[in-house]
C-alpha cells in the first residue's frame, strides 16, 4: 500500500514539507556574502549540489528572495563554507531571519577569515571552504538557483589524507525533514562496477 500525494491539490507549504522529508539527506551550503552596505551575511541553504566539474561550478537554491541572493546578485561573489556537526547550533542560528543590518557572524559568535579571491569572508571554524564568483542565476517558480564558479578551495590540514578530505573528519551536517538534522552515520565503501567486470548476463536494448 502507498499513500498518494498530488501537488495540484495540496498547499505549496504542505508539499514542500513532503519534498524535504523524502529528498534526504541534503548537504548544506553555508553561504557567506557581503551586502552593498558592507554587512557580512551568513546563511545555510540546504538545496545545494555540484553543477559542473569543468569549469568547477556549485549551485544552491534560494527559496524566496533572501539576503544571500540580494548580496550575491549585487557583489557577484560568495563563499560556501562546510557546515560541520560540531557547529550545529551555530549553523542553525545563522538561519534566523535577522534584519539585513545584523551580521550572523557576530550573532552566532563565529570568526571571519579573509578569502584569497573574493571579498566575502570565510568562516574560520569551517574545515573546508569554496570561494566562488557568480556564474549565473536562474529564477524557477518561487525560488532562484544560484550558480557560482569556484575560484579557490581551502581545506584544513587536519582533515586531509594526502590531498583527499576524509569524510569521518569533516563530519558534515545535512538537513532532513521538519527540524531534523543529520550527522555522519555508517560509511560504506563500494567500488562502481565497470561493464567489463559485470558478474552476470545483461540484455542491451535492441
Amino acid at each position: 500500500m502507498r499513500t498518494d500525494f498530488d501537488p495540484a491539490t495540496m498547499s505549496a507549504g504542505d508539499f514542500y514539507r513532503l519534498l524535504t522529508a523524502v529528498v534526504v539527506p541534503r548537504p548544506i551550503a553555508w553561504v557567506s556574502s557581503v551586502s552593498p552596505e558592507g554587512v557580512d551575511n551568513l546563511a545555510p541553504h540546504s538545496f545545494f549540489t555540484v553543477a559542473s566539474t569543468n569549469p568547477p561550478i556549485v549551485q544552491f537554491t534560494s527559496v524566496g528572495e533572501k539576503d544571500s541572493l540580494r548580496n550575491i546578485t549585487e557583489s557577484k561573489e560568495f563563499v560556501v563554507n562546510l557546515a560541520p556537526a560540531a557547529l550545529l547550533e551555530e549553523v542553525n542560528a545563522t538561519g534566523t531571519n535577522f534584519p539585513p543590518d545584523v551580521s550572523e557572524f557576530d550573532a552566532a559568535g563565529l570568526t571571519r577569515e579573509p578569502s584569497l579571491t573574493v571579498a566575502a569572508p570565510r568562516v574560520k571554524e569551517s574545515l573546508a571552504v569554496l570561494e566562488c564568483r557568480l556564474h549565473s542565476v536562474l529564477p524557477m517558480g518561487d525560488s532562484t538557483l544560484v550558480f557560482g564558479e569556484v575560484t579557490h578551495a581551502a581545506v584544513s590540514d587536519e582533515v586531509l589524507d594526502g590531498s583527499h578530505p576524509r569524510i569521518d573528519l569533516l563530519e558534515p551536517l545535512s538537513r532532513l525533514g521538519l527540524d531534523e538534522w543529520g550527522t555522519q552515520s555508517t560509511v560504506q565503501e563500494l567500488k562502481r562496477i565497470r561493464l567489463k567486470d559485470w558478474p552476470g548476463p545483461f540484455r542491451p536494448k535492441a
